[in-house]
């Protein structure tokens, strides 16, 4: 074998061996801190004065962690980690008017603190990098076209989804 070839052939060996990087993970929990198994999630509490918005978006907040994650969401504050939220405004708004002042589109808007924190109280790390603040502020919209059947109701729920894919996108390891 001429050398330029053996050269290749080692060094190609030595590319799959394993180094002093950081362990591969591979499927759904490569996404998300391996030291965390459970979390808490309290109703998250609003500042509105419409009702049960808070314990709808905990309820869909729920769902979707134990749909697209590998953790547990328990009912005890001894868990792994905490998800607390805060509905820290809401708002209705006229968007289209018809000629006879009846509404023909409305948005509809939340806007959410979320603090992710392990059972200590500290923020969620994976090694040096940081998972997101200990507080984020999202916010997400909506649409209600009454004309074509949807309600108030239904733009609220259409929100509350939209929030709680964020959130538990939130929850994923930084790349």
């Amino acid at each position: 074998m001429n050398r330029p070839l053996r050269i290749t052939v080692i060094g190609m060996l030595l590319a799959t061996l394993p180094g002093g990087c950081t362990p591969y993970r591979f499927g759904i929990r490569s996404l998300y801190p391996p030291d965390i198994q459970t979390v808490y999630v309290p109703v998250f509490t609003s500042n509105s004065f419409r009702p049960a918005l808070g314990e709808r978006l905990t309820e869909a907040v729920a769902k979707e962690i134990e749909l697209r994650t590998p953790y547990k969401v328990v009912g005890s504050p001894e868990a792994d980690s905490i998800l607390t939220g805060q509905i820290i405004r809401d708002t209705k708004r006229l968007t289209i008017e018809s000629p006879t002042d009846e509404a023909r589109e409305t948005e509809i808007a939340f806007a959410v603190r979320v603090t992710w924190i392990d059972r200590n109280g500290g923020m969620i790390h994976e090694g040096n990098v940081p998972l997101p603040p200990a507080s984020v502020d999202i916010m997400q919209t909506a649409f209600v076209h009454p004309e074509v059947g949807s309600s108030i109701a239904t733009g609220q729920q259409e929100v509350i989804d939209r929030l709680a894919r964020q959130i538990v996108s939130l929850m994923e390891s930084p790349w």
